[in-house]
């Protein structure tokens, strides 16, 4: 009824979000019945694995209808997000232009202040159309996003500097150009000076480097298969401080908050004297580089690929102990099995385990709150028919496509 419903208002921005509040309804409220283990079908209900299997079957098929309305709702989500955008960039410019005003009050109005409030409404202006350049990708967000579909903290932390380093820049150019005399001018063109803003510009250097270098090393260790990328729904502003995950990362953070406190220092600087570029001391430029040197290598050690450790039976209460057969259900342990971000249902039921030459879908198990089956330690599958009695490789593949080690097993008659 829901799929119907949206689909009468497919280009309605109201109907595709209402769609997908009413999908992820349905699915938990499934979900939550099957854990309680009513809704069963009498043809099912006799048998255990088949009951599992129907049960995974019905959520994984719920869990597509769900993300399909979730990529429907995603372009207006991102159309509200260039205009919250947008309303920020001109809301500071509001700010400053009431700043500006207040503090003039007493002090009189100077040629520095105009200078600010011009340099700030043409960064303001090019913001704006960059923004409507990439309105289908959620406006100035589009170049802070990589390629996971995630805010990037290394391209956001450059692009901070870079509009700082632009700002200033303008500032200073519409300052000597509206000079009045000679000597004043000579003395802006020596506040832009290597050794006014070298700095500054040593750490704009040091910031763009690591995102290149940061971009570089995901781009390698996911084609090496060393990392595990999964692609998010939608960029979310938390992604800034967290992993991929959705938890706070150490290294993002204080790569943010190390760097977030130099721009205020350098505009504090640039305030204090307003004729030259923001003076940045070179301790401060040391700790950048070494915040940023942190950062990428927690990009470079996090991750990895899936490993199998081992493989057993399962056994339910009262059985008896025995070999593999077909039809038994097989507990596979290791880590890896669920990468970083891959946690949405329709992701988990992407999970595969070849036995051989044959692949067995992970079924979906779940339990109130959540799923039991899988789990980023521990996958439970059952033994195909079609696996013939002898020595079988069993390979886990994750949703992001990466294939973990072999682990032999011995299938009994």
């Amino acid at each position: 009824m829901a799929v119907q419903e949206a689909g009468q208002c497919d280009t309605c921005a109201h109907g595709a979000r209402e769609g997908h509040r009413r999908a992820v309804a349905e699915f938990l409220a499934k979900r939550e019945e099957f854990a309680a283990g009513e809704g069963l079908p009498a043809g099912v209900a006799h048998s255990p694995g088949a009951s599992r299997q129907w049960v995974s079957d019905e959520l994984t098929q719920s869990a597509r209808t769900v993300a399909g309305f979730d990529q429907a709702a995603s372009a207006s989500r991102l159309r509200r997000v260039r205009l919250h955008t947008l309303a920020v960039v001109w809301g500071c410019f509001t700010v400053l232009v009431v700043g500006q005003t207040a503090t003039a009050i007493g002090t009189g109005w100077t040629p520095a202040r105009t200078a600010g409030l011009l340099a700030a409404f043409v960064v303001a202006g090019i913001l704006t159309g960059a923004a409507y350049a990439h309105r289908k990708r959620g406006g100035i967000l589009a170049v802070l996003t990589g390629e996971d579909n995630r805010l990037s903290t290394s391209r956001t932390v450059a692009a901070a500097w870079l509009l700082v380093v632009c700002g200033t820049v303008l500032h200073l150019a519409v300052l000597m150009a509206g000079a009045s005399s000679t000597a004043r001018r000579d003395r802006i063109a020596e506040g832009l000076s290597l050794a006014a803003g070298g700095g500054l510009l040593c750490v704009l250097a040091v910031v763009c480097a690591i995102a290149v270098a940061v971009r570089r090393t995901v781009a390698v260790r996911v084609a090496a298969t060393r990392l595990q990328k999964v692609r998010a729904d939608h960029p979310r502003a938390a992604d800034v401080l967290c992993d991929d995950s959705g938890r706070a990362s150490f290294t993002d953070g204080q790569y943010v908050l190390v760097n977030a406190a130099a721009v205020v220092l350098a505009l504090s600087a640039l305030v204090r004297a307003p004729e030259r570029l923001p003076q940045v001391p070179w301790g401060l430029v040391l700790l950048v580089a070494l915040s940023g040197a942190t950062y990428l290598a927690g990009k470079y050690a996090e991750g990895g690929r899936p490993v199998v450790m081992a493989v057993v039976r399962a056994r339910e209460a009262g059985d008896l102990d025995g070999p593999i057969r077909t039809g038994d259900d097989i507990e596979i342990r290791g880590t890896g099995f669920v990468p970083p971000g891959a946690d949405r249902p329709d992701l988990l039921a992407k999970l595969v385990v070849r036995f051989g030459a044959v692949h067995v879908h992970v079924p979906l198990i779940p339990v109130a709150g959540g799923f039991a089956n899988p789990a980023d330690t521990l996958l439970t599958v059952p033994v195909p028919v079609d696996v013939e009695p002898g020595p079988v490789d069993v390979q886990v593949v994750t949703a992001a496509g990466v294939t973990s080690n072999r682990c032999l097993i011995e299938i009994s008659d």
